[in-house]
């Protein structure tokens, strides 16, 4: 191993993401070249169509494993002070944003859609609440994982999940107050004072309409969300990067 080499492994070790496959000489595995002309040599073909079998059997497997913790993830919520008793939080986004990074944003939105669709019969909201959570979650993985997928950096990474933060807090406040706030009123009988007074009793008063509880409820919480996500993958990511890109 050559000074170079040595010399990228200190400073992609210090990296924290991706790490180890940054670099064609670390950690990795030499690929089949499956073109057109592979075809034409029955041995190389079989070969080639092997291969592709055996990556989507690990694409399979490690998203089934990433969605199966994310439900149970989802299940583990619990209340944010100053928030409504309603709006839970739970960390089930750590397990799609780490699919988003390893294996793409599509992945992610993947193991988001079957988190929610696996919570759908212990809802309580008719299922509006999980389709709620399945889009604004997409907005936040899917903006990560788009950004991390083409250099995959520290600095890009920090930058991706800052910037999947910033869209799910738009993204939540635009759906929540065209669309999920309304529905609550008018299809669930959930009317719009009631959520004030359960925002109000939990010591946020600076909530009185529906601006208000956008502004004091919807952003803060999803800043907060994206915030804690983006910290405990930055610790994790690293540890168990390996066995993401097996």
């Amino acid at each position: 191993m050559n000074n170079k080499t040595v010399k990228f492994q200190q400073k992609a070790e210090s990296a924290g993401f991706n790490s180890a496959v940054q670099h064609p000489r670390i950690n990795k595995q030499p690929q089949l070249e499956c073109d057109a002309t592979s075809r034409v040599d029955p041995v190389r073909n079989q070969e080639c169509a092997l291969a592709t079998r055996r990556r989507a059997v690990r694409y399979i497997a490690k998203t089934g494993v990433l969605a199966a913790i994310a439900v149970v993830l989802m299940y583990l919520e619990f209340s944010v002070p100053l928030m409504p008793t309603f709006l839970k939080l739970d960390f089930s986004e750590v397990a799609v944003l780490l699919a988003a990074f390893s294996m793409g944003p599509v992945s992610g939105i993947i193991v988001e859609a079957i988190k929610n669709l696996v919570h759908l019969p212990a809802t309580f909201t008719g299922g509006i609440g999980e389709l709620a959570n399945f889009v604004i979650g997409s907005l936040f993985v899917g903006t990560a994982g788009l950004l991390y997928k083409k250099y995959k950096t520290k600095h890009r990474a920090w930058f991706a999940m800052a910037m999947g933060t910033l869209v799910m807090t738009v993204g939540a406040s635009l759906i929540n107050y065209f669309i999920m706030i309304p529905i609550y009123v008018n299809v669930v009988n959930f009317p719009l004072p009631a959520i004030i007074a359960a925002t109000n009793a939990v010591g946020n008063t600076l909530v009185t309409d529906l601006k208000s509880l956008i502004l004091f409820v919807f952003v803060p919480f999803n800043i907060f969300k994206g915030t804690m996500i983006s910290l405990i993958v930055a610790v994790i990511y690293k540890r168990i990067s390996p066995l993401l890109h097996r």
